[in-house]
């Protein structure tokens, strides 16, 4: 029987010029980003103005992580204690963790078929719930209806955050995501789109944000040094109200990630053959939904989705282990518990309890996979076959 024997959690090497970059810092010790000596400037500094400029946007800045990217920009934008946020049912539990780091209260919007924010569930709860910000998920990398997302949300005075750990390089209608919102926050954790193990970056064009994001970051009072930072100006005020909350990313992580800015249109380009190969292998098979991708967006398919509509637990349980016989590894959103990275809105038990019906359908029928680039084409073909023929089998075997 047709096994595979690839790694699904296996990345690409780091380019031969970061490991040199960070051989290079290692030896002369210079890791925090403003220990420098006259006339250099940061790594992590160099980072923030190459990134602003790939995906066009004024202001950058490099922080420890993706979950801390998105609590500083919430609190930059006047996020507090008590306030209620709205986010996606569907996302991964850093999103509503980061809501609650800052005791705030996430407020859960409906997920639709297509794995996108339900646009008219948040328009319902944007007038009724007194939030006035949105931390939009674009989940797994599939982006909504962004034009009809900020007219709802500028309409209802909420602002929006956006969480692109997903969607680094992927764009809506020509125009990078991360850049509708207010800030747009990315994750460099091992499994996202530029890799250095962990670390997060924060965009925005608005001055005042980005100085309070900048100052929250711990910065003391060295925000000059930040050459994609708005003028000294914009610090004169905040910088006496605005606490130290350290999340700075350091010049060996920055130093790993520079050279892997310029490979991101070619990783998109990849990513994209190895999704439509596994789309195509598995187009039409019974018992199973692709997740159709909009004509106006540019996505990024570092991961695949597909929905099991209908399927008892059982069904999909078998599924999962019939996979994991012949060598792939499938992770089910519709689980009862938690497992690994997988959990459900109704497993973040510090929000309030909240019902989803539409979300909970389609979650009991998701099923997601990790797409390395250390896959080949005919890897992604040969597991497309795996899955459709295990599939159709459970399928006939009565999966409903």
């Amino acid at each position: 029987m047709d096994r595979f024997t690839g790694n699904f959690t296996q990345q690409e090497p780091i380019p031969e010029e970061g490991i040199e970059a960070a051989v290079a810092a290692m030896r002369h010790g210079r890791l925090h980003r403003y220990n420098v000596v006259p006339g250099e400037e940061a790594e992590a500094s160099l980072l923030e103005q190459e990134f602003a400029a790939l995906v066009g946007a004024r202001y950058c800045l490099a922080v420890a992580s993706g979950g801390y990217a998105m609590a500083c920009a919430m609190r930059a934008v006047g996020v507090t204690v008590g306030d209620r946020v709205l986010s996606n049912g569907f996302t991964l539990a850093p999103v509503p963790g980061a809501i609650a780091s800052l005791g705030a209260e996430p407020v859960f919007v409906e997920v639709t078929e297509d794995l996108t924010i339900d646009l008219d569930d948040l328009a319902a709860k944007a007038a009724s719930s007194g939030a006035k910000v949105l931390l939009l998920s674009h989940m797994r990398g599939h982006v909504c209806d962004m034009d009809r997302l900020m007219q709802i949300c500028d309409a209802a005075g909420v602002l929006v955050v956006e969480d692109c750990a997903h969607t680094m390089g992927a764009e809506w209608r020509g125009v990078a995501s991360g850049r509708h919102g207010v800030m747009g926050c990315y994750s460099t954790q091992t499994y996202k789109h530029i890799n250095s193990g962990e670390g997060g970056l924060i965009v925005s064009d608005d001055a005042e944000a980005m100085a309070r994001a900048v100052l929250l970051s711990g910065s003391y009072m060295l925000y000059a040094r930040h050459a994609a930072a708005p003028p000294p100006e914009a610090f004169a005020d905040l910088k006496w109200d605005t606490p130290n909350i350290s999340g700075r990313m350091d010049n060996l992580r920055a130093a790993i990630l520079r050279p892997q800015l310029p490979l991101m249109a070619d990783r998109r380009a990849r990513w994209r053959e190895r999704y439509v190969a596994l789309e195509a292998g598995l187009e039409g098979t019974p018992g199973l939904r692709l997740i159709p991708r909009p004509e106006h967006e540019a996505y990024v398919g570092s991961s695949f989705q597909l929905l099991l509509p209908g399927w008892r637990p059982d069904a999909v349980q078998d599924l999962l282990a019939r996979a994991a016989a012949r060598g792939v590894e499938l992770k089910w959103f519709g689980a009862a518990e938690p497992v690994a990275f997988t959990s459900r809105y109704d497993s973040w038990r510090y929000a309030p309890a909240q019902s989803l019906p539409r979300t909970d359908a389609v979650l009991a029928g998701l099923i997601d996979m990790r797409l390395p680039l250390t896959f080949s084409v005919e890897d992604c073909a040969q597991i497309a076959r795996i899955l459709r023929a295990e599939v159709s089998a459970v399928w006939q075997a009565g999966a409903l």
